[in-house]
């Protein structure tokens, strides 16, 4: 018997507004409680309740106790996945419906997609690497990495061979839901976005995806991959621009 998945039951998780405003507020990894949920998806304590035992249930969540409190989390990284790419469907169709706001800027500068760097930085930085010969686009949507890679990822702290491989090998493509381009996932992406925190080139917020970009941050990325924040907003700008 051949089994196929249950899309429509997941498909109808996510389409609720509420369920998949909790659910974009764990795209960054981290574990958050009930009520923030429920602050997120701005609705009460009580349907929120509702809405993550029918997350649970459907496996895009997973719950852990401490204490007298719950914190949940996305079950795995192909949630966010899945969410991520989601979300760059219908992208292009709604940038230009009204001018974003300054969190949404922000948010689109540079977040966390799950545990790796996304946003306009998020794709510059891949960009980058891959106009210095350092990444080159593989077959699965996969990067792999050049021995001159190896090398600069080296020089910069983060050793390739002690990363652990993947489903997808070390380095995956994952597609840019404001951006609609690729930037680094896999493992040596969650390696890169650990290093530029503790190099205090990058400052995740504690309330949101957000990823701060820092004055040595600007200062790093212009010395090892010529970015400005001028030329990361024209590759933004690039972005925008309806294809032909």
């Amino acid at each position: 018997m051949h089994v196929q998945p249950n899309l429509s039951a997941t498909a109808f998780l996510i389409a609720d507004a509420a369920r998949a405003a909790m659910l974009m507020a764990l795209t960054d990894g981290r574990a958050l409680p009930a009520g923030e949920l429920a602050h997120a998806a701005g609705v009460t304590a009580q349907t929120a309740s509702s809405h993550l035992a029918k997350l649970l249930d459907g496996g895009l969540l997973s719950v852990e106790q401490q204490g007298r409190h719950r914190y949940y989390r996305l079950a795995d990284p192909q949630v966010a996945l899945a969410l991520e790419s989601l979300a760059s469907i219908g992208a292009r169709g709604t940038v230009r419906r009204k001018a974003p706001t300054r969190d949404a800027r922000k948010l689109r500068l540079a977040r966390c997609c799950y545990d790796h760097l996304a946003g306009q930085a998020g794709v510059a930085i891949t960009l980058g690497l891959m106009e210095r010969g350092f990444l080159l686009p593989a077959s699965d949507k996969t990067f792999d990495v050049t021995p001159a890679g190896t090398a600069w990822f080296g020089s910069m702290g983060l050793d390739i061979d002690a990363l652990r491989p993947g489903r997808h090998g070390i380095a995956r493509q994952c597609l840019d839901w404001t951006e609609r381009r690729h930037h680094l996932a896999g493992p040596l992406g969650v390696g890169l976005l650990d290093l530029l925190c503790s190099k205090g080139w990058l400052r995740r917020a504690k309330a949101s995806r957000e990823v701060q970009i820092t004055p040595d941050g600007w200062a790093g990325l212009r010395e090892q991959l010529g970015l400005t924040p001028e030329s990361i907003e024209r590759a933004g700008q690039r972005a925008d621009e309806p294809e032909s």
